[in-house]
């Protein structure tokens, strides 16, 4: 693999740290950590979908305990407006991330869509 590319992937990543979906993203997420109630909520709702993740792709069903955790955490996260603000700028930045993948895998597509 060309030096090049490398070259260009380290832009990148320097150039999405300055994007400004990304800044508003680090900033909501440094004002949620100065709450300690609302990151306890959220580390406590990442650790529980990471855990129904590993269930999932173990191939465990969701036992019925587990669907009225989730409830009670998304009920607990969808009332924290520090954690709904994360989130939306989570989601804006994640319209960028899915831009950005698109634009470098179209050779790839194009090559298997080659008639």
């Amino acid at each position: 693999m060309s030096a090049n590319l490398y070259d260009t992937a380290n832009k990148l990543e320097r150039e999405i740290r300055e994007d400004a979906s990304f800044q508003a993203l680090s900033d909501s997420f440094k004002r949620l950590k100065e709450n300690e109630e609302a990151f306890g909520f959220f580390k406590e709702f990442q650790m529980f979908q990471q855990a129904m993740q590993q269930k999932m792709m173990s191939g465990e069903e969701l036992s019925d305990e587990d669907a009225a955790k989730a409830q009670e955490l998304a009920e607990k996260v969808q009332q924290e407006g520090l954690i709904n603000d994360l989130m939306q700028h989570e989601q804006a930045f994640s319209v960028v991330v899915n831009d950005l993948n698109r634009i470098i895998m179209n050779p790839l597509r194009e090559l298997y869509n080659a008639e």
